[in-house]
């Protein structure tokens, strides 16, 4: 994923509100930037820090900024868009990155399994004729259309990871009852045997492999344990990220 146009560098000031960054530009100029990262941000958001920034030419948005990446006083590069994850997952799968997913016939996006009560970021389809009659449908897998059952289909949960220590990753940086309850929703779906994986993303190049956060979540991390016990993949995946632009290249080692 590279950014159009190129992104604009500055150094933080400081976040706050959650959804808020002051940053002075290169060239003097403060801002006001949208953080679209709603976790604790744990080591990602410390004053003095360079940053990065997308600027939009939409006059109806409230901030004309978007903070994009972060680099450490160690040099490390940070995906701050925890958006970005879903469309990094998405350039890889369709450019055959990962070997365990070159055998894809296509995916879709935001998918709710039929008898499911959870929306998943990915269905991801092994038979061209069921990809095809997903991707013409206009429905939700969920509205009476028994698209996407048995082996033909594979469900697929993206979670960021920015969280580090030295350079072992976490997830989550915070509590998530959301999170828990997509694990056990993939649970349930492998136990039936649909193939299902939770996918960790990570926007960090200073991350060589992830763990669950019992520390911090430890619901979170028990329902990890209870999905990977029901056959669901558990996967991590690192990025390499510079000043422009983010790519999804290699899998990393998951310790739960």
């Amino acid at each position: 994923m590279t950014f159009h146009p190129p992104l604009l560098r500055g150094t933080l000031i400081k976040r706050y509100k959650r959804f808020l960054a002051d940053i002075e530009l290169d060239d003097g100029t403060l801002v006001t930037a949208h953080c679209p990262n709603t976790g604790a941000m744990t080591g990602c958001a410390e004053p003095g820090f360079t940053v990065y920034l997308s600027e939009s030419t939409n006059p109806k948005r409230k901030l004309k900024y978007t903070w994009e990446l972060a680099q450490t006083f160690s040099g490390d590069f940070i995906g701050i868009n925890t958006h970005n994850a879903n469309k990094l997952v998405a350039e890889a799968l369709d450019n055959k990155v990962l070997s365990e997913f070159s055998h894809i016939k296509g995916w879709k996006a935001e998918v709710t399994p039929p008898t499911a009560n959870s929306r998943f970021d990915f269905a991801l389809f092994h038979d061209a004729q069921n990809r095809d009659v997903a991707l013409n449908s206009n429905c939700d897998l969920a509205d009476g259309q028994q698209i996407g059952g048995g082996s033909e289909t594979h469900y697929m949960e993206v979670k960021s990871v920015t969280l580090a220590q030295d350079s072992q990753g976490y997830f989550p940086d915070a509590v998530t009852q959301r999170g828990a309850k997509h694990c056990l929703e993939l649970a349930r779906l492998a136990q039936s045997g649909i193939h299902t994986t939770l996918m960790f993303c990570v926007q960090h190049t200073g991350i060589k492999s992830v763990q669950v956060a019992s520390h911090i979540d430890p619901t979170y991390a028990e329902s990890v344990k209870t999905a990977a016990d029901a056959g669901v993949s558990i996967m991590a995946a690192g990025c390499t990220i510079d000043e422009q632009k983010i790519l999804l290249n290699q899998t990393l080692p998951v310790f739960l």
